[in-house]
């Protein structure tokens, strides 16, 4: 070993080179002869630090400690005396080219040897006299042979530094190769090609089993599903990526783009799981198959069903509902609303049903703002009261008899005509509305069942409440409410709780009777936009309908392939696999909203005193409104969604919307009055007319008329001064509401 190793021993000292060309000195800890090589070890910013290091590199570095056959000194001429010296010079001319040209002592980092680095700092570079003893022939031969010998070992240096200097140059040149190759298969204009191959990458580590007609249909209470689009026009003109994987039949999967603090992208993927996940391929056909299908055969039964379609404008709520779209033309008999009457006609002819003698019968009204309107009835105004029996009634509600599919198509194209909608930055025709589509099965003129389709508005126009436009806000804040309550409405559903808090909005009032009963089925159908520009409100819309029914979610329900080992691809720092549901932000969210634990008092309600409200809310609407003790339960239900502020806005809101009702109730009712006022004061003109008319009993008769009109029209006036103040209630408290920065996930 020592033939192999040299003057080497484990605690030697010896210079090496790092990667980065800094050399310095480390100590060997162990010798492995097996490779040829060494161990060393050093100490760098308070860490010990080692690595690996063949014997030729060390030799090249520190020709004292190399082998005595390796230094063939002259048989006939003594080694020179002072070797060491032309050593020393030479190890410190080397690391006078790593340090700083002005300072030549070594860094604190590589003074190991305190000894050995003064010595190596107090050589000169200049070669050290020959001792008087010896004679001037001698020591220049010696000299020579022994610059020869040091030029031979330089050479092996050099060689080193060559061989790693064509290493490196190979490497950029496949670097090279490799840029150029990817510049030629992607397209450099798009604006984010550095996401999308992060994101085929990812995608190529996965194995692929997506939804298909051979899949079994599963039975649930309450069935939540994703449905992704593809990308449209706008977004491929646009050169917008698609951020959505779907690789299994219940899982989908958001590649969010990240930034890091040195500007470095990254992709956060996002996973969640659901009872089924469509991906753009999927008809509707399809989708109706696993969501809508199962739910007809309920109504049947003496049940409830229903299903809606929750998401984005934008996203295809209205397409899987209603029927494709050729640009404002809407074919109706492929869309869920004709595909479930048709079944409903199917089912009826069975042997089994067709003895019960039913009747069917359809209603088309729509919610917006807080207040129902008949679609069937050229969108005449209605009212939802409860009976004495705390069954909710729409008043007025057409229910038109249809005898088939046809007869429904063409109700839905009545209705459709007649919906709200308005043109957003998402879609040109979008719903401004929640639009329900009823199915009545009738027996000897008693409900049998019924089925509820509902095509939702857009929840991103719940963020609306903070506008200046008192109609946006409103219409937001109607939307942010009924959202949330048709949540923790379905969630109640699904836990069997005591009580459903159907009466703080108006579409689960109007629903009530969905969500109450052993017999009752619900589906959601959650519609996504797969682009890069829709990722956060995409983001919203699976949070919402993941809280639905709190799926869980861990790394082996991702489909990876095989190839992969079974592992995700390090694309990210970070890879999210389950859901945190209070670092989550809901997209039925108005804003996020910082909650100050001061201004909460004991039971959970705002300290409206904070905000200088108390006095803008009607105490006794306060105290008696069962609506308002749903919203509390509401609110309450969802504190990290909802602040003390929000809170107050809506129930400004909600006091305004009855207010308004009120209002209008009574001014109708004076207006009929005042027609009974005028024929009574004709009577008495006319009564005047008379030569001998009795002025006493006129004068009495319109004291009355008048007093009556006085009181009528005081207490209208009230109520109108009272509608007002509401009005500016409800826009002080949309000022009060401060939103804070999304929490990170």
């Amino acid at each position: 070993m020592a033939s192999v190793f040299g003057k080497i021993v484990v605690g030697t000292y010896v210079e090496i080179k790092r990667s980065d060309g800094r050399i310095h000195q480390a100590m060997v800890t162990s010798l492995n002869e097996y490779n040829e090589s060494v161990t060393v070890e050093w100490i760098e910013n308070g860490d010990t630090k080692g690595k690996e290091i063949d014997l030729e590199s060390i030799f090249a570095l520190n020709p004292d400690v190399a082998p005595d056959e390796e230094i063939a000194p002259s048989p006939e001429t003594p080694p020179p005396p002072t070797p060491t010296c032309v050593k020393v010079n030479k190890i410190a001319k080397n690391r006078r080219t790593i340090a700083p040209p002005k300072n030549d002592t070594p860094s604190r980092d590589n003074r190991v040897i305190p000894t050995r680095a003064r010595s190596t700092q107090s050589q000169q570079p200049e070669p050290a006299p020959p001792p008087p003893s010896q004679q001037p022939a001698q020591p220049t031969i010696a000299q020579t042979q022994q610059q020869l010998q040091n030029a031979r070992r330089k050479s092996n240096c050099v060689k080193e530094v060559e061989k790693l200097q064509e290493k490196r140059e190979r490497r950029r040149l496949q670097q090279q190769e490799l840029r150029e190759k990817r510049a030629q298969e992607v397209d450099t204009t798009i604006p984010n090609y550095e996401i999308m191959y992060m994101i085929r990458d990812f995608r190529a580590s996965l194995d692929y089993r997506p939804l298909t007609t051979a899949d079994l249909i599963e039975e649930h209470r309450i069935c939540v599903c994703v449905r992704k689009r593809p990308l449209n026009k706008k977004e491929l003109s646009m050169k917008d990526l698609d951020v959505i994987t779907i690789p299994s039949k219940d899982v989908v999967m958001v590649h969010e783009p990240k930034q890091k603090v040195d500007l470095t992208r990254f992709l956060e993927n996002q996973t969640f799981r659901f009872d089924y996940a469509f991906d753009d391929s999927s008809t509707n056909e399809m989708v109706y198959r696993f969501t809508a299908r199962p739910l007809v055969e309920t109504i049947f039964e003496r049940g409830m069903a229903t299903c809606f379609a929750y998401g984005q404008t934008g996203s295809g709520k209205t397409h899987t509902m209603g029927g494709d779209f050729s640009g404002k033309n809407q074919d109706c008999s492929k869309g869920i609303y004709a595909l479930a009457a048709r079944d409903v006609f199917l089912m009826l002819k069975k042997p089994n049903y067709k003895k019960l003698d039913l009747q069917v019968y359809s209603t088309f009204f729509e919610i917006y703002s807080g207040k129902v309107f008949d679609l069937l009835n050229r969108k005449a105004k209605l009212r939802v009261l409860e009976d004495g029996k705390q069954q909710v009634q729409v008043v007025g509600l057409q229910e038109k008899e249809v005898k088939c599919t046809e007869d429904v198509l063409k109700l839905i194209e009545v209705g459709n005509s007649c919906r709200t909608s308005g043109q957003t930055s998402a879609n040109a025709h979008s719903s401004r509305s929640h639009a329900v589509f009823q199915i009545i099965l009738r027996r000897k003129g008693k409900m049998h069942g019924k089925f509820s389709l509902i095509d939702l508005a857009g929840n991103e126009r719940g963020a609306d409440t903070s506008s200046a436009d008192r109609q946006t806000r409103l219409e937001g804040a109607e939307i942010n409410k009924s959202l949330l309550a048709l949540k923790e409405c379905i969630r109640a559903l699904g836990r069997n709780k005591p009580h459903t808090p159907f009466r703080a909005s108006k579409l689960t009032q109007v629903l009530r009777d969905s969500f109450i009963g052993e017999n009752s089925r619900t589906c959601m159908i959650a519609t996504i936009s797969p682009g890069m520009t829709s990722c956060e409100n995409t983001l919203n819309t699976l949070r919402y309908a993941n809280r639905v029914k709190e799926f869980g979610i861990s790394p082996s329900d991702i489909p990876f392939s095989q190839s992969g080992h079974g592992s995700r691809p390090d694309h990210s720092p970070t890879n999210t696999f389950e859901y945190d549901e209070f670092a989550a932000t809901s997209p039925c969210r108005v804003k996020e909203l910082t909650v100050d634990p001061n201004q909460v008092v004991e039971g959970g309600r705002p300290n409206i005193h904070t905000v200088n409200q108390l006095e803008l809310l009607d105490e006794e609407w306060l105290s008696i409104s069962p609506q308002r003790d749903d919203l509390k339960l509401l609110c309450e239900q969802n504190e990290e969604e909802v602040s003390p502020q929000l809170f107050t806005f809506h129930e400004a809101v909600s006091q305004l919307v009855e207010m308004e009702e009120q209002v209008l109730e009574d001014h109708r009712a004076v207006f009929q009055e005042s027609i009974r006022w005028l024929e009574d004061e004709k009577v008495l003109l006319e009564m005047t007319e008379e030569v001998d008319y009795d002025v006493e009993s006129y004068a009495t008769q319109l004291e009355q008329i008048l007093d009556q009109k006085i009181e009528i029209l005081t207490e209208l006036r009230d109520k109108v001064k009272s509608f007002r103040s509401a009005l500016q209630e409800e826009e002080q408290a949309s000022q009060q509401i401060n939103p804070k920065r999304p929490r990170a996930l």
